[in-house]
Formats: C-alpha cells, sequence, structure tokens
C-alpha cells in the first residue's frame, strides 16, 4: 500500500483510533499515559489528532491540543518529519472545531489536510483515503 505512514493520538473515547483503524493504514499511536514510551519516528508521516475543548471561551487556542500531541512534537526530530494534519473535533466547539489542526498546521508549516467529526463518518474514511493516496508521493 502506498501512502503516509499515519501517526495518531487518541484518548480513552477511542474517537481517533476508530477513524484510523478503518483507513486500514500503517499506524503509530502517540501513548494516552504520561510515562509510556514515546515513538520516535524516521520517515514523513501525517499526524491525526482530536481537538480538545479549544480554549473554553476564554478566547484563547491554549487546551485545544492535547498535551500528548504537544510533547510528541516537543522531540524536534518527530517534528521535521510531519508532512500534514488530520484532525478530529466536534461541532458544538463552535469556532474551536477541529482547532488543534489549525494549530499544528501553522507552527509546524504543514496543511490541514481534512477536519472530522469525532470518528468520522463512512464518507470521511473514503475521502481521507482517496485524498493521502492522491497527495502522498514519496516525500524526504
Amino acid at each position: 500500500m502506498t501512502g503516509p505512514l499515519l501517526v495518531f493520538f487518541s484518548s480513552v473515547s477511542g474517537n481517533t483510533a476508530r477513524f484510523v483503524e478503518k483507513l486500514g493504514r500503517r499506524a503509530v499511536r502517540i501513548p494516552i499515559r504520561p510515562g509510556e514510551p514515546e515513538p520516535v519516528i524516521d520517515e514523513p508521516y501525517v499526524l491525526v489528532t482530536p481537538t480538545y475543548g479549544g480554549g473554553q471561551g476564554r478566547g484563547e487556542e491554549k487546551g485545544a491540543v492535547p498535551k500528548q500531541v504537544v510533547s510528541f512534537l516537543n522531540n524536534q526530530h518527530n517534528r521535521s518529519l510531519i508532512r500534514g494534519v488530520i484532525s478530529a473535533g466536534n461541532t458544538n466547539f463552535g469556532e474551536a472545531y477541529c482547532l488543534a489542526g489549525d494549530i499544528i498546521s501553522r507552527k509546524c508549516h504543514v496543511p490541514h489536510l481534512y477536519r472530522l467529526e469525532l470518528f468520522g463518518t463512512p464518507e470521511d474514511v473514503a475521502r481521507v483515503g482517496a485524498g493521502l493516496e492522491q497527495w502522498w508521493t514519496p516525500q524526504s
């Protein structure tokens, strides 16, 4: 199978993990619990992440990106290989819907490839699968 490695974070709800599983691609999970070994990625990848409350009305972005994802991207080696981000969110977040993807896109200078609600619909799975195939070319 062609296409990128997916690196993802999923909370205990498992929504993002279910979406990634439906894609049927090579994937590495960022651990939930502090102290678990964090993966070190050695090839270009697309990050898939949920968005947390996204500022909770405080007019700021603090808290939108899960701490585990922040920690993973604080490793300069891991950050250097990100090529795009896909974010999940909840439309109940209003303007903060999928805000984590916007933040990561801006800070890592990569495209925000797709936004999906919670664990995605069958249409989201089909669109993302096809989109990754079309968008991805061997990258270094």
